[in-house]
């Protein structure tokens, strides 16, 4: 079988170069990596999105997701056939009628205090703090880059995180891995061992911040890589 192809899924406050420096290593390793754009407006509509550049894959594909992104993963796998494996990277991994604000829990630093409320179409969406970005997401990366970030973010509808995963969740019938962030501000460490347990993933520890992607990128590619080498 050839190598699957991977897709991306950056997370909430971000855009798909979160993976610029992960996709030069996977690259090296023989694999075929699309960034997918996550619309960050609603978990049904941003899964159906990512579900339809999966579906124009040909072949079998490894789907990777970035914190938000592993609930649209969850959510966008669960009728693609093509889809033999989902690496959760620092990453929600929720089960039936969960969403993304509630599986935080309650010693998250994402909240009132570190972002701000904008209006988009008259939905609410939700900004990262530029003085708060570093504590809750990059802790661990450069500040310049810190910098960028923060002001680069794209922001991300309330309703996408408040939104309920609806049917049985993808990790259910496909084997899945899980890159857990031991120094996540944004999704504690706790919080990331439970979704991790409960959905029987094969787990890879990391001291890292949020940003994992940015700050460990080799650690990133490499449990890409062991998901794609056992799904082929």
């Amino acid at each position: 079988m050839s190598n699957p192809t991977i897709v991306l899924v950056h997370g909430a406050f971000a855009d798909a170069s979160t993976w610029s420096a992960v996709m030069p290593l996977l690259w090296d390793r023989g694999y075929e990596v699309i960034a997918a754009p996550n619309l960050l407006r609603n978990l049904n509509g941003d899964a159906d999105y990512v579900a339809s550049v999966v579906r124009d894959v040909d072949g079998p594909v490894v789907l990777a997701g970035h914190s938000y992104a592993g609930a649209v993963i969850t959510r966008a796998a669960q009728d693609l056939p093509n889809v033999r494996g989902l690496v959760y990277i620092a990453a929600y991994q929720p089960d039936t009628g969960e969403d993304v604000f509630a599986l935080s829990g309650p010693d998250t630093t994402l909240g009132e205090k570190s972002s701000t409320t904008l209006l988009h179409n008259g939905e609410p969406e939700l900004r990262v703090n530029a003085d708060s970005f570093a504590e809750v997401i990059a802790g661990d990366v450069d500040p310049q880059r810190v910098r960028l970030l923060a002001a680069s973010q794209r922001p991300t509808a309330v309703k996408a995180l408040t939104g309920a995963l609806e049917g049985e969740p993808a990790w259910r019938k496909l084997p899945s891995w899980a890159l857990l962030a031991t120094s996540d501000n944004a999704i504690p460490l706790a919080e990331q061992e439970t979704m991790a347990r409960r959905a029987g993933s094969h787990v890879v520890r990391v001291d890292s911040s949020h940003a994992v992607a940015i700050s460990h990128p080799e650690v990133v590619a490499d449990i890409i890589d062991e998901a794609a080498r056992a799904v082929s």
